[in-house]
């Protein structure tokens, strides 16, 4: 017997030993943070021997029985969270399932010359911590979850409370498909309960080697200090910038169609507007075209802003994923059930534009010129640098704002959901790291970069 079957022997021990000592609730679901951990590394082991192909084949099984589910799982997190729309949900779901790569983005560098070779490859972590949010829940544990199988790596999920039955059941099915498929039990798992403490009791365990946080600022800080490799993905605030060349029209298709999605609750939406003054009357009315209620009296503005701003000056999170007919009854304002999206002709001080509103509400400010809007965005965007758009004809404008804004994602005449991959090109990830600054994630992220040197060898030159 080698040193592969011997290892496959003893963790195939301890899988068993566990599965039947550990408080497990169902497959993938685990009361004790120790226990988890325990089936994790024990299931890593023997996912480590498997080669890429067989990765890439219990990745496709994953998404292949995630595809039957997708209509079950976009009505769960709506009507658990109480956020959000279910088809767009359900669209969201499709586009992980469609555009998140696998082991094909584990890119291989090679370098050679007079001295031979070296080589620069992508190795898995281990067991890793994934922290998920309540905004979109099973997306992004999905698609984190494909980029770590790809990796190679085993994954404990740590839903938000507001997501934990919908993120519980979503484990479940991806464990019980990896299972079937080559036979590791609990390589994807998750936990019965989930609070502040039981989180850090996870990122700090001493069997975690990489930690994942998708989420807010208090839960940045925790992940941050946990003293372990971090991929942390931090709060955002996206703007678009409108200047006086851009085709007007398709810029307000494009905004309402993205603000509206999901009742604006992806972390890439855009989230306030700025535009050139010449043309804000304008554009205001095409807006009006596209289902949207504009406000720009001060009484309605007052009532807006005692709805959806708690006393603290944060957002109010029972208005949060709420639709705009919902938001406007709250305000004690009336609309067509057809209206999709509010828009606030406001100041850049105003809270709706300093913060973070997650809803189909967008300020819109007002600039002097182009100059002037792109200082402003760069304000309102306040060095999060997580996500802007711009809608423009000129190329150098289109690079200015880029450059000034330093966004991890920058969208250029489109919708910001182009910026993954929706209706767009490229790869699809809702776990965009700006404040570790690997951007948008996909499995090459999940990996360890290692280095092997060959003298004098395969250099052919």
């Amino acid at each position: 017997m080698n040193a592969e079957q011997v290892e496959a022997l003893v963790g195939q021990v301890c899988q068993d030993y566990l599965k039947n000592n550990s408080r497990t609730l169902k497959s993938g679901v685990f009361c004790s943070v120790d226990d988890a951990v325990a089936v994790a590394a024990s299931a890593y082991r023997q996912y480590s021997l498997l080669t890429l192909n067989q990765r890439q084949q219990v990745i496709d099984a994953v998404k292949a029985d995630l595809l039957l589910k997708v209509e079950d799982l976009a009505r769960m997190t709506v009507e658990e969270t109480g956020m959000g729309i279910a088809e767009d949900k359900k669209k969201k779901l499709l586009l992980v399932l469609q555009k998140t790569p696998g082991t094909e983005d584990l890119i291989t560098e090679v370098k050679t010359g007079d001295h031979g070779m070296t080589l620069y490859e992508l190795s898995s972590y281990g067991v890793v911590c994934a922290v998920q949010p309540c905004t979109n829940p099973c997306e992004t544990l999905i698609c984190n979850t494909i980029g770590l199988l790809a990796a190679g790596n085993a994954a404990i999920h740590v839903p938000h409370p507001r997501a934990l039955e919908v993120s519980q059941f979503v484990t479940e099915l991806i464990s019980k498909a990896i299972s079937r498929t080559c036979g590791i039990d609990n390589l994807v798992s998750t936990l019965s309960e989930t609070s502040m403490a039981v989180t850090r009791e996870l990122m700090t365990h001493p069997d975690i080697s990489l930690v994942i946080a998708t989420g807010g600022m208090g839960m940045l800080r925790q992940a941050m200090s946990c003293g372990k490799k971090v991929i942390g993905a931090g709060p955002a605030n996206p703007v678009a910038i409108i200047d006086e060349t851009a085709d007007l029209q398709k810029a307000a298709r494009d905004i309402v169609f993205s603000t509206s999605f999901d009742n604006n609750l992806t972390c890439i939406t855009e989230k306030s507007i700025v535009i050139v003054d010449s043309v804000a009357e304008e554009f205001l009315r095409e807006l009006k075209k596209n289902h949207v209620h504009c406000v720009s009296d001060q009484q309605e503005m007052l009532q807006l802003t005692l709805a959806t701003v708690a006393p603290e000056m944060v957002p109010n999170k029972a208005l949060e994923g709420k639709s705009a007919p919902e938001i406007l009854s709250a305000a004690g304002m009336d609309c067509d059930d057809s209206v999709q999206l509010i828009v606030v002709d406001t100041v850049r001080q105003h809270p709706f534009v300093t913060e973070e509103m997650l809803m189909p509400l967008v300020p819109l400010v007002r600039a002097k010129d182009f100059e002037q809007a792109v200082e402003f965005a760069c304000e309102i965007e306040q060095g999060l640098r997580h996500t802007a758009t711009i809608h423009s004809r000129m190329i150098e404008r289109l690079n200015y704002a880029a450059q000034k804004l330093q966004t991890a994602v920058f969208v250029k005449n489109s919708s910001a959901l182009a910026g993954i991959g929706f209706d767009g090109e490229g790869d699809t990830s809702f776990t965009i790291a700006t404040a570790t600054g690997e951007g948008t994630t996909t499995a090459r992220h999940f990996c360890r970069r290692r280095r092997c040197t060959l003298a004098n060898a395969f250099s052919i030159r």
